[in-house]
């Protein structure tokens, strides 16, 4: 069976539920607008992050109207920060589709996303949880804070490993981290439960981005051209390793095209096939393997042995996904 059907398995018909919900919290009656949010919801991913809210739910509790209201604000912030993500990055390919700023235009991409954003805020009120709101609200602030610290980066050519992990706890694993802290939330689990998740989700959140900064390093079917990210001027783990440790002459000659932010086809293949010659994606790959075994520590704990095992697969899901 698909990994994905495995690890909605405990929440299926919770899912069914949420995705009804979903759909209908973006509805719009104006028509331009809804052509717009169809085209969102057309492409909208793999609903990983609902699930792990949901499954973080199941393990203490049964699902409720505050869930469904947390699954729903928390996907609808997330959207609205990929359609502006791609605004910033000039990004036209969004899980191998046009994005909505290629379609629509930047200002029409801002304004959808403002209408996520907004639409996210009024369901935040309805989960009837002011701590729920609250570390949503703080999510929100993260994920542009993020933003801008990886745009600082690119700027001030900052290559350091300490901070490329801050910016994606920031921009990645604390969106993770929030789903399973307020899934948990909604169900009253204890402060040491809730607290426990918090961590899990932001362990599955740092494998996440480590294994999709590693996909720009090679040629599939993931949404986006290889080297996008160096060609953003994004200098993820990979890159940052195999500098850290190259000869002098290298390293001057590869910050030389990186401080000149001199990105042509042939430079950019250079900083790949140097990151993979170097032990890059090798070290990228030992990363994930401890966070993934620091999960895997947490996971154990879980009572419920359906949900248990539903987040066994989840980790695994994330470290051996091909997109």
């Amino acid at each position: 069976m698909d990994k994905k059907l495995l690890i909605a398995k405990p929440v299926a018909e919770e899912l069914k539920t949420f995705n009804r919900y979903y759909k209908e919290s973006v509805f719009c009656n104006n028509p331009r607008i809804q052509e717009i949010i169809d085209y969102i919801m057309k492409s909208d991913g793999k609903k990983i992050r609902p699930i792990l809210l949901l499954l973080a739910a199941k393990a203490f509790g049964e699902i409720n109207e505050t869930t469904y209201q947390t699954a729903i604000t928390v996907e609808l912030l997330h959207t609205a920060s990929l359609i502006h993500d791609d605004v910033v990055d000039e990004s036209k390919i969004r899980r191998g589709e046009a994005s909505v700023n290629a379609i629509y235009d930047n200002k029409m991409a801002v304004l959808a996303g403002d209408f996520f954003l907004s639409t996210a805020l009024i369901k935040s009120v309805l989960t009837g949880n002011m701590e729920i709101i609250s570390n949503i609200s703080d999510l929100g602030r993260n994920l542009a804070e993020g933003e801008l610290n990886q745009l600082s980066l690119v700027k001030e050519l900052i290559l350091d490993e300490k901070e490329y992990f801050e910016v994606i706890k920031k921009k990645t694993a604390s969106l993770m981290s929030v789903c399973m802290r307020t899934g948990a939330m909604s169900v009253n689990a204890s402060e040491e439960d809730v607290n426990k998740f918090t961590i899990l989700g932001e362990l599955l959140g740092i494998c996440f981005q480590l294994k999709d900064d590693i996909f720009d390093y090679f040629t599939n079917a993931i949404g986006k051209p290889t080297g996008n990210d160096i060609r953003e001027g994004k200098i993820t783990l990979p890159l940052l390793y195999a500098i850290s440790r190259a000869e002098e002459d290298e390293k001057k000659e590869l910050l030389t095209i990186i401080n000149s932010y001199n990105y042509t086809n042939e430079n950019i293949q250079k900083l790949i096939n140097y990151a993979k010659e170097h032990g890059g994606i090798d070290y990228a790959y030992q990363k994930i393997e401890e966070f993934k075994a620091q999960a895997e520590d947490i996971i154990n704990t879980v009572p419920n042995a359906e949900v248990r095992d539903a987040l066994a697969i989840t980790v695994d899901y994330i470290v051996e996904r091909a997109y």
